[in-house]
């Protein structure tokens, strides 16, 4: 393993695609404004087809903000913020120990499909700390490397089963081949500026996101799956949300809860869940942009509550919230 503190933003990117194109798993970490000049680059990394891992620890925004405070603000340019149709994975831990599995997670995706993952953590996250054991090498999931060597029959943009396309380290003889910010032609890799095959191309990139929804693990309903109010999370909330519900039910309401470490796709059952409640409530450090993507996807309504003060929710605040959809008074703060 090898790291290296990189002038700027940009020269931190593409030094990493340029080690992804040598046959290595690249990582780099920014905070929102970084991901901002990486913008450019992470689309060349979706034109390429090549793994990279984009950490973005998050603070208050907008430009340079609020440096040393946490924020949540950064979904939309997570999943939506690259020119053209540029998908990627995002996924998103929970807790400081939760960053260890989920930054395994993210290599995973990132070379099983060829495909950038942007990481979303937080200020709250990385300036907390919790007990955490440490796994035997055995208990680690296997991250499963595979570089084509066979020269019969290589195409650059051959896809296997996944829509991946091979991953080949440079020099390998008889399989030199390029690659660049330009639209590939299907299949030969050449430049391409057909309008079915971009369409084409545009298609299966897409779809090659959507695939993982098959191996990304379910949501589970924490709390009372027969209750009228579900609450919604992810990332940092974490631990807010779930000591409010545990105080909710101890007074005898009926409350559940999911929460997503995995935000773009998101886990198949994501609909099914969501159409059980009657009432979903989902706080965010930020005006509701999880709220916002669950209604683009599905056509739910959602009830947000938000924070924008560069601080972590008070388990209070989101039990008051609860209180307040539910019916009843909360003693004390």
């Amino acid at each position: 393993m090898r790291t290296f503190q990189a002038e700027d933003e940009i020269a931190a990117v593409t030094s990493a695609i340029g080690a992804s194109f040598s046959g290595a798993l690249a990582i780099t970490t920014t905070s929102g404004p970084g991901l901002a000049l990486k913008t450019e680059a992470v689309g060349l990394a979706v034109m390429t087809e090549l793994p990279l891992v984009v950490v973005n620890v998050q603070r208050g925004g907008p430009s340079t903000g609020l440096p040393t405070k946490t924020e949540q603000a950064d979904l939309f340019q997570a999943v939506y913020g690259r020119n053209g149709e540029a998908p990627v994975f995002v996924v998103a831990p929970s807790s400081p120990a939760d960053c260890f599995m989920m930054a395994i997670e993210a290599a995973k995706l990132a070379i099983k499909y060829m495909a950038p993952v942007i990481y979303l953590s937080d200020g709250y996250i990385a300036n907390g700390s919790e007990p955490w054991k440490i796994l035997n090498p055995e208990e680690i999931p296997d991250i499963q490397v595979s570089f084509r060597t066979e020269k019969e029959g290589f195409f650059p943009y051959q896809r296997d089963k996944n829509l991946s396309r091979p991953w080949v380290i440079p020099g390998t003889p008889g399989m030199e081949h390029r690659i660049g910010g330009l639209e590939k032609e299907n299949i030969t890799g050449n430049v391409s500026y057909d309008p079915a095959n971009h369409e084409l191309m545009v298609r299966l990139r897409a779809q090659k996101i959507k695939n993982a929804e098959d191996e990304i693990p379910l949501l589970e309903v924490n709390g009372d799956e027969d209750a009228d109010l579900l609450v919604a999370g992810w990332g940092s909330t974490y631990g807010a949300i779930t000591e409010a519900i545990s105080r909710v039910r101890k007074k005898g309401k009926k409350v559940a809860h999911i929460h997503f470490r995995f935000i773009n796709p998101l886990p198949k059952n994501t609909e099914e869940i969501l159409r059980r409640y009657k009432t979903i409530l989902c706080p965010e450090l930020n005006l509701g942009q999880l709220a916002k993507y669950l209604k683009s996807e599905y056509s739910v309504e959602i009830k947000s509550l938000n924070k924008i003060q560069g601080l972590p929710f008070k388990s209070s605040e989101i039990e008051h919230e609860i209180d307040q959809i539910t019916g009843g008074s909360i003693g004390g703060k």
